[in-house]
């Protein structure tokens, strides 16, 4: 943010206000970490803040301080709708198309608050007065401690915020191994680890409170990845009867198209999964070095997001799906196989 529109936001929240903070839906580990990152912020400066989701989010995500005060729009939707009416300020986080909220874009686009966006994926609208927006960045949880400071407030961070702000940057970097992890954002960790993030807590109650279910869902993941060596590329796909068959637990996929891509020589993997409920199949997709999934995913299947971090989805069935991705690979063959390292 340049210094214009710092001042705007200190004078905008010089006196209390209501603000209503956005995570869009189906909200991660960053969304989730860095709307309540905020909200104990703003509270604490004794604005009349809240939380409103579009849905509901993963088991492992519902430790976090201040998360049981959280919204849900589509189970509370009157509430939801009045908090959005009366709301002074909306800030907007981890999302830059109000596209990415569901149902709750018509709520959320008619209102006569003033919107500040805090995120860091490409190609963003223009619906925010104030936007802080840098693709750079490794997750918007560093963006909401860069935010906190750019107010003057780093010595105000809590705990409970430092808690928040550290799952979401921890989630967004695959535990600090991609490629947007800079020298910056361990030192920032490092001083949220200061201001009392405790990092092996936090791990353990991310990765490491798995249950039956999802080990075994996992394992049909695993036997289901083909490998397509003469692109660099793996892809896994998951049928509605499979997550059905493992009591499938929103959030319980989390991750697993990572595996794909830990495969040495592997650059470009998908995961395909059928959805239990809508007509479609969602689709994530992660890269190594230059491949851009984020232009892969807006060319051909709906979505976006990050270079090497995507997702998307396709109104065919599964198998259709698949075999239209598999047709797409020999237009890309010459850049999945360039400069690989």
């Amino acid at each position: 943010m340049n210094e214009v529109e710092i001042q705007g936001v200190q004078t905008l929240l010089k006196t209390p206000k209501n603000c209503v903070i956005i995570p869009h839906k189906n909200p991660d580990g960053d969304a989730i970490g860095s709307t309540l990152a905020l909200w104990h912020y703003l509270k604490n400066k004794n604005h009349n803040a809240v939380i409103v989701a579009p849905n509901d989010y993963p088991e492992f995500l519902k430790w976090m301080p201040g998360e049981t005060d959280i919204i849900k729009f589509d189970t509370q939707k009157e509430h939801a709708e009045k908090l959005l009416n009366d709301a002074h300020v909306i800030f907007t986080l981890d999302f830059n198309d109000l596209s990415r909220i569901g149902d709750m874009e018509t709520a959320v686009a008619s209102s006569e608050a003033t919107f500040v966006m805090i995120d860091h994926h490409q190609q963003p609208s223009n619906y925010a007065q104030y936007m802080y927006s840098d693709t750079s960045m490794s997750s918007t949880c560093e963006m909401v401690y860069n935010f906190i400071s750019f107010l003057g407030d780093a010595e105000a961070i809590s705990p409970e915020m430092a808690t928040c702000m550290y799952t979401g940057i921890m989630t967004d970097t695959g535990s600090f191994r991609f490629k947007a992890t800079t020298s910056t954002t361990h030192r920032i960790i490092a001083d949220l680890i200061d201001k009392g993030a405790e990092n092996a807590a936090i791990h353990n109650a991310i990765y490491d409170t798995n249950n039956l279910s999802r080990l075994q869902l996992l394992g049909c993941a695993l036997k289901n990845l083909v490998v397509l060596k003469e692109f660099n590329t793996v892809y896994i796909t998951i049928s509605k009867e499979e997550l059905q068959q493992y009591d499938f637990k929103k959030g319980d996929t989390e991750g697993f198209v990572n595996y794909g891509l830990s495969l040495k020589g592997i650059k470009f993997a998908v995961i395909f999964i059928e959805s239990l409920q809508e007509p479609y199949v969602k689709i994530s997709l992660r890269s190594k070095g230059d491949f851009s999934v984020n232009e892969f995913a807006r060319a051909h299947f709906n979505g976006g997001g990050h270079t090497n971090a995507a997702g998307g989805r396709s109104e065919e069935s599964l198998e259709a799906t698949v075999e239209r991705f598999t047709n797409l690979l020999a237009e890309y063959k010459e850049k999945l196989n360039e400069n690989y390292a």
